[in-house]
């Protein structure tokens, strides 16, 4: 099977998993005015085991991985700009990055197609000011994470193993997700 053709039926996957907690919207970007479902799953299955050592792109086109974030909590979000579940969630998770202190946020977009300058758009037009724009244009992290839904988020400890992972989207400002994300260490 070719790249390419892997690659269409990954995609085809993952449009079928988004979390789509409403009526599903037609494909392309997501509306700006998505609102938050009411929230994800909790999955607890995977706690334990190590982050997977998959190359992705940071910001500037680097390839980075998720050793490079070991020494603090880390929250990993993997989404894309025509999931409207993941789209509604990004402001919380950019709220939560700009509390700062000792939890670090990543959001790592599973889009394909023209990646870079859809992604660096979606977070000029939503006024994104604390996230920055991670990239998995070959969908490492999705494979190497066994995830099929997107967004799927990632607790992972100082030590880069996992805690939990919220399936589905959630309000990352919320009290209860303040108690999920205080059980990293």
């Amino acid at each position: 099977m070719s790249l390419r053709l892997f690659i269409a039926l990954l995609l085809a996957l993952l449009a079928s998993g988004c979390d789509r907690q409403k009526p599903a919207e037609p494909q392309g970007d997501a509306p700006a005015s998505a609102s938050l479902p009411d929230k994800g799953k909790l999955d607890r299955s995977n706690a334990g085991k190590s982050a997977p050592d998959t190359a992705f792109l940071d910001p500037d086109g680097e390839q980075v991985s998720l050793a490079d974030f070991r020494g603090k909590p880390l929250l990993l979000n993997l989404w894309a700009t025509w999931c409207a579940p993941c789209v509604a969630e990004m402001p919380t998770l950019d709220a939560l990055a700009g509390k700062g202190g000792n939890l670090q946020v990543l959001a790592v977009s599973e889009d394909i197609e023209g990646q870079e300058q859809k992604v660096a758009t979606f977070f000029e037009e939503r006024k994104l000011a604390n996230l920055e724009a991670f990239r998995d244009p070959e969908l490492g992290l999705m494979t190497g994470l066994n995830a099929s839904v997107l967004p799927t988020t990632i607790l992972y400890d100082s030590q880069g193993k996992e805690v939990w992972r919220m399936v589905g989207a959630a309000d990352w400002t919320g009290a209860e997700t303040a108690k999920l994300l205080a059980e990293a260490r």
